[in-house]
């Protein structure tokens, strides 16, 4: 169940717009083609605006349509009416693509577009969004999990074409398909983890360990402070994680919930090392400058993490989409900043889920001879 709103909208000569008989025209023109689909169409309300004019039309069905009219020459349709979930769509979108071809003919539109209805309200959220800020529309069937924890809003959703996926705040972390991702993230068949000792910051979902696990290391430690995240990965994601979620700990690998800026002061003091640190934490935030608490969150995390690293030790995080180049310009100039000096490589690939190319950076010391590319 939702509320559905089909747009459209045309680009006409300016002038026909603030012209009386021709606005009367064009919105003659849009009634009666709409009244084909919407039988019963009426004009219950106008006015002049000040950046042009408005006309609301009303349909039996509590169909409610609005033409608008901008003095810069775009005309918009919105048509909105609510759809239960068994029901038919007032307007299919067969229909829609028909309208648009008629009108953009009728009213001689220099240029014209219509969208599929956008579904509002409903209790399966459909839209998701880019790194950039773009609406994503998925293929996302039901909801398996919906849970606000003490740090976080945390949903796992079904997706017919990516499988079970985990949204935190919103925003997609990781779903089944995307396999790529932690491949990338470790640089699987790049980095040597046999007999290594790990650190991974956050990781939640259960699949960066489940994966690293498999390289045969010494030791991987991984500290996430969100229970929560861990329980519904482990009953919903096990194809990512398997049942290192289940278990917590074994020979070869511990899990810490708690805050892992407290772990990694815990470990600075205890002059503990580590072969690899990865930041599975948040992704680089979009902002005009590198402050607020999130930079200074990921600046601390930069810093405490080299305080673990042994000699020659990387730290692996993920970054942003390619299309935020501003944001990993940003984050370039704060590793630029850490001292001892750094040096980075970093690599890129499409993740499924997100439906973007991902950026991942691999840090280590300047003199262990990193090279930035």
């Amino acid at each position: 169940m939702s509320a559905n709103s089909v747009l459209l909208d045309f680009s006409l000569d300016p002038t026909r717009i603030s012209d009386e008989v021709s606005r009367k025209d064009i919105v003659k023109q849009c009634k009666e083609h709409l009244e084909k689909y919407l039988p019963g169409l009426k004009i219950t309300y106008d006015m002049l605006t000040d950046d042009g004019y408005l006309c609301m039309l009303t349909a039996p069905g509590a169909i409610v349509t609005t033409i608008r009219f901008f003095n810069q020459g775009l005309i918009t349709i919105n048509i909105e009416y609510y759809r239960a979930e068994c029901e038919a769509p007032k307007v299919s979108f067969e229909q829609i693509k028909s309208l648009e071809n008629v009108l953009r003919l009728k009213l001689e539109a220099k240029r014209s577009k219509h969208l599929p209805p956008i579904k509002r309200g409903s209790n399966v959220d459909v839209y998701l969004t880019s790194s950039d800020e773009r609406v994503i529309e998925y293929d996302i069937d039901k909801v398996l999990y919906d849970k606000r924890s003490d740090f976080q809003k945390i949903q796992i959703v079904h997706s017919k074409s990516l499988g079970n996926m985990l949204v935190l705040d919103e925003l997609q972390n990781i779903a089944e398909a995307d396999l790529i991702y932690t491949e990338t993230l470790m640089r699987r068949g790049v980095e040597n983890y046999k007999d290594k000792e790990i650190c991974i910051l956050g990781g939640g979902d259960g699949a960066l360990l489940y994966e690293l696990l498999k390289e045969s290391p010494k030791h991987v430690l991984m500290l996430e402070i969100d229970e929560l995240v861990m329980q519904a990965c482990n009953k919903y994601m096990n194809s990512i994680c398997g049942d290192v979620l289940e278990r917590r700990k074994a020979e070869n690998y511990e899990i810490i919930v708690g805050d892992c800026m407290v772990y990694l002061s815990k470990y600075i003091k205890e002059k503990r090392k580590f072969d690899y640190v990865f930041g599975d934490l948040t992704d680089i935030p979009i902002s005009d400058t590198p402050t607020g608490e999130i930079w200074e969150f990921i600046r601390s995390i930069l810093e405490s993490s080299f305080q673990v690293l042994k000699p020659g030790g990387k730290f692996m995080t993920h970054g942003n989409g390619v299309s935020c180049p501003e944001s990993l310009q940003m984050y370039e100039e704060q590793l630029a900043k850490l001292s001892p000096k750094v040096s980075f490589t970093k690599c890129s690939a499409f993740v499924p889920s997100f439906m973007e190319e991902w950026v991942f950076y691999q840090v280590q010391r300047e003199m262990d001879g990193a090279v930035n590319v």
